[in-house]
C-alpha cells in the first residue's frame, strides 16, 4: 500500500491533503496526518472521510482542512530525515522557522528538511485560523511501532478534555509534561482545543480504520457535523468503545524512559500498550545491560523501531468515566 507519492518524490504532493467547506459557518477542524513519515494510517483515513463529505458539504457547518505533516519523510517512510518533526514546536523554534526566507533559508544558516516542514505547515496553519470563519481545534493523527489499541492525549485537560471525550478512547493525561515541542503543545498554547490519537501500530489496517473512526468523531464533538445526517459517527464510536473495553478510560503518565542513538536500546519482544509491568520486570536492554520498569504500571509505546528518543512509558489509571454515548448523545461541542 503506497500513499501516493509518484517516484518517492515529496514535491509532488500538495501539503493541504484537502478541505471540505461547509455551506454555513462554523468551527473548523485541522487534523494532521503523517507528521512522522512513517505514519501513513492518519492519511489514508483522512483521503476516506474527505470522499465521504465532499458531497455532503450542506450538512456541515464549518470545514475540515485535512494537512500532510512531514512530506520529505513521507517519501521515504521514515519517521524523520535529520530531526523528529513533532519536537521542533518550541518557543524558539517556532521563532526561528518564522525567520525562513522564500528559498528556505534561516539567518544563520540553511535549515534541515525537518524545519523546511515545520515552516511550511506553519504558514499553513496561520492560514487556516486566519481564515476560518468559527473556533478552530485541531486533530493530530499518529500510530505507533508496537501493538496495542488506540487512545488520546491532550497538552491541557481543561482547554481540550471535553474535546478529547468526543472520542472514547484512553485518555492519557501527563505525557506533554515529558514530552517538548509537539505540535499538540504549540497548539494548545494558542488557545486552540487539541487532540493527539494514537490509531494503533503503524502497517495495521485496523489503524487506518480506527483513525477515520477518530476523524468522524472529532468533527461531531467539534461541531462540524449535523446531528443525524452521518451515520458513519454512530459506527464509529461503536468501533473505537470496543476496542477500549476493559480498558481505563482515563490514565496520568508516571514515567518516561529516554533513550539516545548510541545507546543500543533494544526493547524484549512481546510488549504492547496497555499491558501491565510489575516493578522491576525486565523490559529491555542497551549497552548498559537490562532496563527493568522502575513501578509497576500499564506499559504505553514500547519502542519496536529504529527512530525514537522514547523507549517507553508507564501509566496508572485516575479519573472519572468518559461519556456513555457518542457526539450529539452526550455533552460535546454543538455549533
Amino acid at each position: 500500500m503506497t500513499w501516493g507519492v509518484r517516484e518517492g518524490r515529496w514535491e509532488d504532493v500538495s501539503r493541504v491533503l484537502g478541505r471540505v467547506r461547509g455551506g454555513r459557518p462554523g468551527p473548523t477542524l485541522i487534523a494532521v496526518g503523517g507528521l512522522h513519515g512513517n505514519e501513513t494510517a492518519g492519511i489514508f483515513a483522512l483521503q476516506r472521510v474527505l470522499a465521504a463529505l465532499w458531497s455532503r458539504e450542506a450538512h456541515l457547518a464549518g470545514e475540515l482542512v485535512a494537512l500532510r505533516g512531514n512530506r520529505r519523510a513521507l517519501a521515504q517512510n521514515r519517521r524523520f530525515l535529520s530531526r523528529d518533526l513533532n519536537r521542533l514546536w518550541t518557543p524558539e523554534g517556532v521563532e526561528a522557522v518564522r525567520e525562513t526566507d522564500a528559498r528556505g533559508r534561516r539567518a544563520g544558516g540553511i535549515d534541515t528538511g525537518e524545519e523546511k516542514e515545520q515552516a511550511e505547515l506553519l504558514q499553513v496553519l496561520e492560514d487556516t485560523v486566519a481564515d476560518a470563519r468559527g473556533e478552530v481545534l485541531l486533530l493530530d493523527l499518529h500510530t505507533t511501532s508496537g501493538p496495542g489499541p488506540p487512545f488520546t492525549t491532550v497538552a491541557d485537560a481543561t482547554l481540550s478534555g471535553t474535546f478529547a471525550q468526543a472520542i472514547p478512547a484512553p485518555l492519557i493525561l501527563g505525557l506533554g509534561a515529558v514530552l517538548t515541542g509537539t505540535l499538540n503543545a504549540f497548539v494548545t498554547s494558542l488557545g486552540i482545543p487539541s487532540v493527539v490519537f494514537e490509531g494503533g501500530q503503524h502497517r495495521s489496517p485496523g489503524s487506518i480504520a480506527s483513525s477515520e473512526a477518530a476523524i468522524w468523531l472529532g468533527l461531531a464533538g467539534a461541531g462540524v457535523l449535523r446531528q443525524g445526517a452521518f451515520p458513519e459517527v454512530g459506527e464509529a464510536w461503536n468501533r473505537l468503545k470496543k476496542a477500549a473495553a476493559g480498558l481505563p478510560p482515563i490514565l496520568e503518565m508516571r514515567y518516561r524512559h529516554p533513550v539516545k542513538p548510541d545507546d543500543g536500546f533494544r526493547m524484549l519482544p512481546g510488549f504492547e500498550s496497555f499491558q501491565a509491568v510489575s516493578a522491576g520486570e525486565i523490559l529491555a536492554r542497551d549497552r548498559h545491560g537490562t532496563v527493568r520498569s522502575p513501578t509497576p504500571g500499564r506499559l504505553l509505546l514500547p519502542l519496536y523501531q529504529s527512530q525514537g528518543e522514547d523507549g517507553f512509558f508507564l501509566v496508572r489509571e485516575v479519573g472519572p468515566n468518559l461519556p456513555s454515548g457518542p457526539p450529539g448523545d452526550s455533552k460535546t461541542r454543538k455549533s
